[in-house]
C-alpha cells in the first residue's frame, strides 16, 4: 500500500495562509511610504535613501517587542491596537538620541498563520507609523508548530532613524541646576505587564470587569490601552529647544531609564507627587501589596518619556509639549551626585 505523501500543511505550516495573510499587508504598509522609500513589499531586503539635507548623516537602530501584553490581546482576541505598541516602543527609543524614525520592520511568530489576525496586528503596526512618520518597508511572518499553540503569538519590531552628526543627544551636558520634564503614559505602555496580569487577572472573567470600583473602562480595556508615542512632539522639542537628555521610560521604570542618560557627577531628583498617577497603578500596587519601590523599578507611574532641560529653557519646554497635545509637567531637578535617581515622595 501506498504511503499517504506528507505535506508541509501537515506538519503544521500552511503556505497558501502565509500568502494570503502577505496579500493583505501590501496596502497598509505602503500607506507609510516616504518619499525616501525606494523598493516595494516582497523583495529580499528594504532599500531606503537618506533624507536629503543632512551633511553627516548618522544612522540609529533599535529593537524590542511587546512583552506580555500581547496575552492580553490573544485573551481578548483584539489585536488592532498591539502594532502602535510595538511601533512606539522602538520610535520612542531612538528618538531619544535626537534621531527622526525613518523606517520599521516587524517580525510576527505565531503557531498558526491567521490572515485576518496577521492583518489586524499589522493595520496597527501601520496606523503607528503613521503617527510617528516612519515607513513601514517590511517585515517577517514565520509559523512555528510544535515550538507554539496554534493561537499564540509573539511580536518584535526594528527600527532605523537618522540625525545629524552635531545633534546626538546622549545626556553628556546634562549638569547641576537642569529641570526635569515628563510627558504623561496614561497606562503602563508594554512594560510590567508579567506583574500587573499575576496580580490582576484570576481567569478569563476578569477582563470584562470593572478595572476598578467605579471605573469606566472594564479591566482588559485598560490593559490593552495603546502606547502613546512621543517621537513627533519630541522631534519637535529638539528643534526649538537645547535638550540635553531624554529617557523613554520602559522596563526599570523612572530610576533605571533616567539613569541611563546620567553622567557620573549629578544625580536627577525626581518628586513622585509632581504628576496625577493614573489609577491603574495604584490598583496593581493595592491588589499585589506591592511596595512602593517595587512599582517604581517596574512600572511608569504615568510617565512615558523624560527630557532634561536648562531651567530658563522648561517653561517652554513645558508649553511645547502641551501644544501637541501631550500633558507635560516640570517633575524633578539635577543635582551634585554619582550618576543616581533620587525618587522622593513615593507612596
Amino acid at each position: 500500500m501506498a504511503r499517504k505523501p506528507t505535506t508541509y500543511a501537515a506538519a503544521g505550516v500552511d503556505i497558501d495562509a502565509g500568502d494570503a495573510a502577505v496579500s493583505r499587508l501590501a496596502a497598509h504598509a505602503r500607506s507609510t511610504y516616504r518619499p525616501e522609500v525606494i523598493s516595494d513589499i516582497g523583495g529580499f531586503g528594504s532599500a531606503v535613501e537618506i533624507p536629503a539635507g543632512y551633511r553627516r548623516p548618522v544612522l540609529v537602530s533599535g529593537t524590542d517587542g511587546v512583552g506580555t501584553k500581547i496575552l492580553v490581546a490573544s485573551a481578548l482576541r483584539r489585536y488592532d491596537t498591539i502594532g502602535i505598541d510595538l511601533v512606539a516602543m522602538c520610535v520612542d527609543d531612538i528618538v531619544t538620541q535626537g534621531a527622526e524614525p525613518l523606517f520599521f520592520l516587524d517580525m510576527i511568530t505565531t503557531g498558526r498563520v491567521v490572515p485576518d489576525r496577521i492583518e489586524s496586528v499589522v493595520s496597527g503596526i501601520a496606523e503607528g507609523c503613521r503617527e510617528s512618520g516612519c515607513a513601514l518597508t517590511g517585515g517577517e511572518i514565520a509559523e512555528h508548530p510544535d515550538a507554539m499553540k496554534p493561537d499564540d503569538m509573539d511580536l518584535a519590531g526594528f527600527v532605523v532613524g537618522v540625525v545629524e552628526r552635531d545633534r546626538l543627544i546622549d545626556g553628556s551636558t546634562i549638569s547641576p541646576g537642569d529641570r526635569i520634564v515628563s510627558l504623561a503614559s496614561p497606562g503602563l505602555r508594554c512594560n510590567g505587564y508579567s506583574l500587573a496580569r499575576r496580580v490582576l487577572i484570576g481567569s478569563r472573567d476578569d477582563l470584562s470587569r470593572p478595572a476598578w470600583p467605579g471605573a469606566a473602562t472594564n479591566l482588559g480595556e485598560e490593559l490593552l490601552r495603546p502606547s502613546v508615542i512621543y517621537a513627533p512632539a519630541v522631534l519637535d522639542l529638539i528643534s526649538e529647544v537645547p535638550v540635553k537628555g531624554l529617557a523613554h521610560v520602559t522596563g526599570g521604570g523612572i530610576p533605571g531609564n533616567l539613569a541611563r542618560i546620567l553622567p557620573e557627577n549629578v544625580n536627577a531628583v525626581v518628586s513622585a507627587d509632581a504628576w496625577a498617577r493614573p489609577r491603574i497603578f495604584s490598583e496593581i500596587q493595592r491588589r499585589g501589596c506591592v511596595s512602593a519601590e517595587e512599582m517604581a523599578r517596574v512600572f511608569n507611574l504615568g510617565v512615558g518619556m523624560i527630557a532634561v532641560v536648562g531651567a530658563a529653557d522648561a517653561p517652554r519646554a513645558v508649553n511645547l509639549l502641551a501644544g501637541h497635545g501631550h500633558d507635560p509637567h516640570e517633575i524633578g531637578r539635577i543635582v551634585v551626585g554619582r550618576g543616581r535617581v533620587v525618587m522622593e515622595g513615593l507612596s
